[in-house]
């Protein structure tokens, strides 16, 4: 217990290490019995944040926790994700109205800046509570600072590469719906950085708010408690870093000369970036990723002076909120795309799947035209009452307005020329159709905006031709609703059930309302590209693909204990370059893949949708 809480950082602030050092002492405690003792001491004497995560960590991982409940943190911290001043309005309906008669407490959609600030065109994807959940729940599923087998999971640093570069898609793709260029690296620590960002959150622990960053702000090195940090190290890390993935090797702690393969080399890369504890060579290659975090966090007050606590940048439950977050990705995502350009294009025969042909792809939407999506807002509530301060409690909600779209199902006609039966994965992907110029893409710019939709096992009969029909609610990218935002009392399985654990490991995925872009009032134009590759070169030996509930969302959160269910590189067929020749989408098609134009109408108008009014 000692160990626990020697050296407890102050004003709210806590570090990768520290946290770190607490997920250990937790997760290492010999018995159940002592872990609860440890956690009972340490409630009221730890960080709250750290506490809270250290702790999620811990239950996710130990063998006799994972029966446990794990509630969600937007109920358990909900100041985390929403404007401060509706806890005001909380403790007015916990000490004025009866249970019977409260109503839920609406959150603006725009509630951080106005439409003079261009950025908060795309306010609703960097502030949505889910987007920002599934962030802090794979972080907690693939944590960098913790025991070693905690850390050490099948194809982690190619995941961490993989996950962030499809929100980096994601968010460039959204960016495009609302007429915006696609996000600027930020390649110069030492330049003002154009974007501000006035997050309008409460840090409870400090009794203060987030700090803003106003546009224009410069980074400077920071001295500040036990945060020592130059921007010298983090261009020297990344000059190294550069130059082993030019090299096409890197060096460990024993100066022996670990190559970047073809296969195993972004594995190595994505656990050195980050880096995790996985990292070769720590000392070397540096911590790239997670401290310039921490640099974005404090151009306020990076020595303390005014004794104000961190940014949003520092905290993975609130960083996605910052545009500047998605400028900090762009470069390190471009540091993975660097040692991409250098591996092999995929010639025909790894791309092909002979015998099999895509003759058609349709997506149909009730009350929409044909190959047409529509998205519109759609309003929820959440619980506050958990992450209350004050009495009397009881349900106390918030009622949030997100993107939503309508369900629609993918038609796909296949030919099977082979006369036997053949299994295949089938792979989703979406990408606009024009770029920023509204011009035609180059395919080498276009592979890096197809975003991931969906990807399954199919069976192919002897029929020749056959129709494969998918719901776009069965995606392998996201959980539903009730994952993101779970209900521990009308949804949660019994204590001791397997499905339990599957149910706290499972709020790890994208949220299914965020599936598709907004698109546009006139209909966004995008290309639907659906692929069906061979099934043996896809299987995994101790993987299940189809192995419980955590299998939905398993493309961006593998499966628990089992091996990555897909031996294809993540991102496959559009995570290399092209041949030579190839310039377009169409020249880059084979046999078994097929392209369509589908549009994305925006009808802007507001649904209800899962309200406990009827509660109330």
């Amino acid at each position: 217990m000692r160990e626990l809480c020697r050296e407890l950082p102050s004003r709210g602030l806590w570090g990768p290490r520290a946290s770190g050092a607490r997920t250990n002492v937790l997760y290492t405690s010999k018995t159940f019995d002592d872990f609860q003792a440890v956690s009972v001491y340490a409630h009221d004497r730890v960080n709250p944040y750290m506490y809270v995560y250290a702790m999620s960590v811990a239950i996710l991982h130990r063998p006799d926790t994972r029966g446990l409940q794990l509630p969600p943190l937007s109920e358990m911290l909900p100041e985390k994700f929403m404007d401060g001043g509706i806890f005001d309005r909380a403790r007015e309906q916990c000490h004025v109205r009866n249970e019977g008669t409260r109503v839920p407490i609406e959150i603006p959609r725009d509630y951080t800046a106005s439409d003079l600030e261009e950025e908060h065109r795309v306010a609703y994807f960097r502030e949505d509570v889910g987007i920002n959940l599934h962030h802090w729940h794979w972080h907690l599923v693939y944590p960098f600072q913790a025991p070693l087998n905690i850390v050490r999971k099948d194809r982690r640093g190619e995941l961490f590469f993989y996950m962030h570069q499809q929100i980096l898609a994601r968010y460039n793709f959204e960016r495009l719906c609302n007429r915006l260029g696609r996000v600027k690296r930020l390649l110069n620590l030492r330049e003002p950085i154009e974007e501000g960002y006035f997050p309008k959150l409460d840090t409870l622990v400090a009794s203060r708010n987030y700090p803003p960053r106003p546009s224009g702000s410069k980074l400077s090195d920071i001295n500040r408690d036990k945060i020592r940090l130059d921007i010298a190290d983090l261009e020297r890390w990344r000059d190294r870093i550069i130059e082993a993935i030019d090299l096409g090797r890197a060096i460990n702690t024993k100066g022996e000369v670990v190559e970047l393969t073809e296969e195993g080399g972004i594995d190595i890369l994505g656990d050195i970036v980050e880096a995790s504890i996985l990292s070769i060579n720590p000392s070397l290659y540096g911590s790239l990723h997670n401290m310039g975090h921490f640099l974005l966090a404090f151009p306020h007050d990076p020595d303390q002076r005014h004794l104000e606590t961190f940014g949003v940048m520092a905290d993975p439950t609130t960083a996605m909120r910052d545009p500047v977050f998605y400028r900090w990705h762009a470069f390190i995502d471009d540091l993975f795309q660097i040692h991409k350009r250098k591996l092999p294009s995929y010639p025909d025969n790894k791309l092909d799947y002979q015998g099999v042909r895509i003759t058609n792809i349709e997506v149909t939407t009730k009350g929409a035209g044909k190959n047409e999506m529509t998205t519109f807002w759609e309003q929820n509530d959440i619980d506050l009452s958990r992450g209350l301060d004050f009495t009397p409690r009881g349900p106390v909600f918030a009622r949030l307005t997100q993107l939503q779209h309508e369900t629609f199902t993918y038609k796909i006609q296949v030919e099977n020329t082979s006369n036997s039966e053949r299994m295949g994965t089938v792979r989703i992907f979406l990408a606009p159709k024009f770029d920023e110029r509204g011009q035609p893409w180059l395919f080498c710019d276009q592979r890096l905006m197809f975003i991931e939709l969906d990807k399954f096992v199919v069976t192919l009969g002897r029929q020749k031709s056959s129709t494969i029909t998918r719901e776009s609610s069965q995606s392998s990218i996201t959980i539903p609703f009730e994952r993101t935002f779970r209900d521990l009392e009308s949804s949660c399985p019994s204590p001791g059930e397997q499905a339990l654990e599957d149910f706290n490991y499972c709020g790890c995925g994208w949220p299914q309302h965020m599936l598709i872009p907004r698109g546009s009032p006139e209909g966004f134009p995008c290309q639907l590209f659906i692929m069906i590759s061979d099934i043996k070169d896809d299987m995994v030996e101790g993987s299940s693909a189809g192995n419980g509930e955590c299998a939905k969302s398993a493309s961006f959160c593998g499966i628990r204990d089992k091996k990555y269910p897909d031996r294809r590189s993540m991102g496959y067929p559009f995570d290399r370059m092209p041949p030579s020749g190839v310039d377009t989408l169409q020249q880059f098609l084979t046999p078994n893949m097929a392209v369509t134009d589908v549009r994305i109408v925006f009808t802007n108008r507001t649904e209800p949708g899962r309200s406990v009014s009827n509660q109330l």
